[in-house]
Parts: C-alpha cells; structure tokens; sequence
C-alpha cells in the first residue's frame, strides 16, 4: 500500500503582510502642522545569507522527514520543520509521539542559544504522597497506568511558543503534514503493532487504550480522525485552543472522575524559556538541557571530567576493559550528584555552578583511579541510582542552510505513556508522574527503577518531575557543530556522552560513531554494567570485565540517536543504525 501524498505548504502571503504593516505605519505616522508627515523611506533589508550547503534533518521516521522537507521547500527554517516533525510523530509515533505529553528543546537561532522548557507539571491537587496506600507502601502501577498517572501536559504550547517566536511560516503551514497523515492515514510498521500489541496488555481492563489502538495493524492504512479534528482546531485557532477551547474541555471530561489534571490546570500551564547549560570543552562549545533536566548537567560532568583524565585514558582501545572501568568511575560521580542535587528550579534552589565548576570537576576526576575496585567503597555526592527510566521517548535534530539549529526530545515517559485516549480528541495522554519519586526519603525512584531519590523530586503541586532527556548542540566558533539527542531514560546520558567521545576524541564518522558499542553504568545498583542487545558484551571483553569484579547484565532497549555533524559547511546527518530513522540532506 502506497504512502500518502501530501500537498506542498502554501507559502505565506507576503504581499498582504506587506501592505497592512504599511497601511498601520500610515495611520500611526505623527502629524506636524496638520499634514501627514511623510513616510519615512523603507529600509531594504537583503535576504539572509546561506551560512550551510543545505539545510538537513535526522528524524525517527520517514513521516517525519518528508514533513520537514515540505517545510523547507516552502521557505520555512529549522524551527518551522521541528514543530512540523513534532506534530507529525504525534500522529505517526504514538508510543512516543505525542500532544499530551511534554519535552525539551534546545535551539540555536541567529547566532544565540535558547532552551524552551515544555515538561509536564503535577496537577495543583496533587499530594506528596498520593501513590502510597494507607501502610504507606506504593500502590503498584498507580503512578506509571490510567488517569491517576497523568501530569498537565507541555507539548503543543511547547511547540506554540517555538515557532511563534522563531518560525517563518504561518502556523497552519507547520500543522498541514500532521494534519494530513490523521486524516488520510499513515502504513503501520509492523516494530509498530508489535509494541502495540506487549502494551496492550498492561493497559487492559483499566483505560481506553484498546478502544482507539486495538487497528493499529502492519501492514494497514490507519486513520485517526478524531486526532485530525483536534489538529484542526488547534491549527485554526492557535496552540493555546488545547488549553483553553474544545480540547482543553474534552481534557478535563475524560479526568473527570478519575484523574487529578482539571481545565483550570491547563489554563494555568505555560512551557518555560530557560537559559541552555553552556560550557567550554576541547575547543566546542556544549549547549544542553538545564534542570529539570538531570542530564544536561550529567553530560557536561561526563565530557569535563574525561578531559581531566587525559593521560588515564591516553593509550586505552576504545570500550576496553580498562577504558569501560573509567567511565563507570565517572558515571558513579555523576549519578550520585543528580540523585542528591537535581530537581525542578522553580521549586528549589539547585548547585548547578558548582556542579558544573572547573575546580569542583577536576577534583572528582581525581577520585578515578584505575585500579578501584567496583563497589568497595561507596560513591557519594561531592558537595557537602538507578536503573533506567522509561526509554519510550523520541527525538529529532534540525538544522538549516541559515545555520540555526533545534535539538528536541519530547515523550509519553511510558510506551504509549499513561494508556489513556482524550475521547472525543483521540490523543494519548502521559504518564509523568511515574518520573516523580512517589516515595520520598527511601530508596525509590522514577518509574519503579531503583534509583535514589530526594524529597527535589518528590511529588509537589505544579512541580515539573527530574528528566533525563539531552536534547544538545555543540558549536564551534559560534557555529553550529553538531545537533544530537535520543530517547533512553537515564541511558540518554550515557548514549550521547559516548557518541561524542566517539566523534571528538576518536575521530570517527557520524556513520561509525553511531554504530559503535554503547554501555551503561551508573550509581545503584552497584558494580553493574548494561549492555545492549544491538552491540552485547561477551567474550574476551565479558570477561575481564567480570575479573574486575562488575556484574553484566542486559537491557532491551537499544537507543535511537539523531544527530547532525557540520563539515565545514557540508550537514552530515546521520540516524541509529539500532532504529529506523531517516537522516536526509535537504538542499
């Protein structure tokens, strides 16, 4: 069955544009002496200059980039095409994709970086300790499944704000793609109907998930006319309709009753410009995800203190025994500083200077040594755990021939988030308060995972929960070097910290890099290296890790990197080999 076409966005209708801003500038000119001043002569301004070859996307489908290459034939820039990628893999990633959840994005526009905040945040009713029972144990799946999951979601004002501030079309141009694969459908990959299918089963007999996703089949055309309605409307009336008109309404409905997110919550809900973490780093300079990121801070630590250790890892083969051991020296330091640290800024004041301080890095590398033994002595934060969270996230990178950028990750948190569909509006809602700890003061963590936690990341009304995603870019004399980002709980850290290394430190192609062995480590549980199932640990190299006294163990999930390397000014994108991104130079 063949995919559907799409007709080409309607350029922006210049003239008109034109011809009342000279209209407005008539009517407002002063008068003097009773005359209508004349007009001052307009200024010609030259169209921007090309700083890239082309303009290019690494996206996590086709959907996606065929989106973005409609938006850059109609003269939109990376910001236009990162809303169009972001509205069409909520119609087309619905595990991932999303309008009812939340993300980051980190740009890079005209020469100045940004960061647009649009996490979820807790409902104002709810309570510190609403997943516990009246033993005070955690209610299983209360937090990760159903209405009682769902955090306000950030998505769609998110994307509001970005391309109102930054785009070049109109808004309706950037929905049109979205707008199109609801209405005429989209072929099902059968990865698709497969994680439908081992989800389904959590979600039966408590949400509504089946009635909506029960067609999602290989293979077939699958239409969401409810969603393309809802797509619509937000399309036509702007980005705050889903807070505050139909949507909003359809939203409060389903809650009603059942979960704790109301219309006042969303009426309340506004995505955040926050200041991009920035650092200097072997000649580049990293701009990445602030708290409530988590690993923002985390990637910066990671590259800063494997700088530090320069001549430790001088002569290392790459992912060696020896090598492994130092980096998960490095990520105990590291995770042990986020649990203890991190959380939302707009509810407490966090160290992040001091994290991220030259003096302060420097002396936690110095506490790597390479003859430690795994878990002997325990690591703590440095001022004064955690297996992943969930990885069913997604991410894009942009960048275009103007040489502006935009890394964006965006997520349900669970596969096919919380399992609730809005009735009536035909999207999928979160499932974030599961990134909360729902056990303050014990060892618990986001989603069930093990981690420690602190009361930073407790639930707390209106409070964003602690994120992994990594959305970053790296320039190079205040151009654009590199974009990149995946999905992967707290294993994003890690992803993007190797591939970089991979890239920088060992001189390897986009290609290579992403197709390089990946590990992970962290704090809890200790002595325990993850491998993936794309690239496992075995052999020889299983072997000598385990002499060293680490335990091996694996994961499902591989990791989805979509990065975009600048060569001079040749964009070379590049997609996971380990998914089924689509990485496309568009000139």
């Amino acid at each position: 069955m063949s995919m559907p076409t799409h007709d080409a966005p309607r350029a922006p209708d210049v003239f008109t544009s034109f011809a009342r801003r000279l209209a407005l500038a008539a009517l407002c000119a002063p008068f003097t002496a009773g005359v209508l001043a004349p007009a001052p002569a307009l200024a010609k301004t030259a169209p921007p200059k090309a700083v890239f070859a082309a303009s290019a996307v690494a996206t996590p489908d086709r959907y996606s980039a065929d989106a973005a290459q409609q938006i850059f034939a109609a003269g939109g820039n990376a910001v236009d095409a990162a809303v169009a990628i972001a509205f069409t893999l909520a119609v087309t990633r619905p595990d991932a994709g999303n309008l009812g959840g939340g993300g980051f994005m980190t740009l890079f526009v005209d020469g100045k970086p940004y960061f647009l905040d649009y996490g979820e945040r807790a409902p104002q009713q709810a309570t510190r300790d609403m997943y516990l029972d009246d033993k005070g144990n955690v209610v299983p799946g209360m937090s990760a499944v159903g209405h009682r999951a769902v955090a306000v979601p950030g998505t769609v004002d998110g994307m509001w704000q970005a391309q109102q501030r930054f785009g070049k079309l109109k808004w309706k141009q950037v929905l049109a793609p979205a707008i199109r694969y609801a209405t005429e459908g989209f072929q099902v990959d059968p990865w698709l109907q497969q994680r439908r299918d081992a989800t389904a089963k959590t979600f039966a007999g408590k949400t509504n998930f089946d009635a909506y996703f029960a067609s999602l089949k290989a293979g077939a055309m699958y239409r969401q006319p409810e969603l393309a309605q809802t797509l619509a409307r937000i399309a036509s009336d702007g980005g705050r309709e889903f807070y505050e008109g139909r949507t909003a309404d359809l939203i409060a409905q389903q809650m009603y009753g059942h979960g704790l997110v109301t219309k006042a919550d969303l009426l309340q809900y506004k995505a955040i410009w926050r200041q991009p973490l920035s650092a200097n780093w072997n000649g580049y300079q990293v701009l990445s995800a602030p708290p409530p990121g988590s690993s923002g801070v985390g990637l910066i630590q990671m590259l800063k203190m494997k700088a530090d250790l320069k001549q430790a890892f001088d002569g290392l083969e790459l992912n060696s025994a020896p090598y492994i051991h130092l980096v998960a020296q490095i990520e105990d330091r590291v995770f042990a500083d986020r649990q203890q640290y991190l959380g939302d800024p707009d509810s407490s004041t966090l160290p992040v200077d001091k994290l991220l301080d030259d003096a302060y890095l420097a002396q936690r590398a110095d506490e790597v040594k390479a003859d430690e033994v795994p878990g002997a002595a325990p690591v703590k934060p440095g001022l004064g755990e955690a297996a992943p969270e969930k990885a069913q996230t997604t991410h894009f990178s942009v960048v275009d021939k103007w040489g502006n950028a935009v890394s964006n990750t965006m997520t349900l948190d669970g596969e096919f988030g919380s399992g609730v569909v809005v009735d009536g509006a035909g999207f999928l809602l979160n499932d974030a308060m599961d990134d909360f700890v729902t056990k303050p003061a014990a060892v618990s963590a986001p989603g069930g995972s093990g981690a420690s936690g602190t009361d930073l990341n407790s639930v707390l009304p209106g409070r964003r929960p602690l994120s992994s995603m990594t959305p970053t870019i790296v320039l190079k004399d205040n151009k654009v070097s590199l974009v990149i980002g995946t999905p992967g709980g707290s294993r994003i850290l890690s992803s993007i910290f190797q591939v970089m290394t991979d890239l920088y430190d060992f001189n390897m192609t986009p290609a290579d890099a992403l197709a390089a062995m990946r590990f992970h480590h962290q704090l809890l549980p200790q002595k325990t290296i993850y491998f993936e199932p794309y690239r496992p640990i075995g052999g020889e190299l299983a072997a000598q890790l385990q002499a060293m006294g680490y335990a091996l163990e694996g994961q499902s999930f591989n990791g989805d990197v979509q990065m975009i390397r600048i060569d001079g000014t040749t964009p070379e994108p590049a997609s996971d080999p380990r998914g089924i991104g689509v990485s496309r130079v568009i000139p």
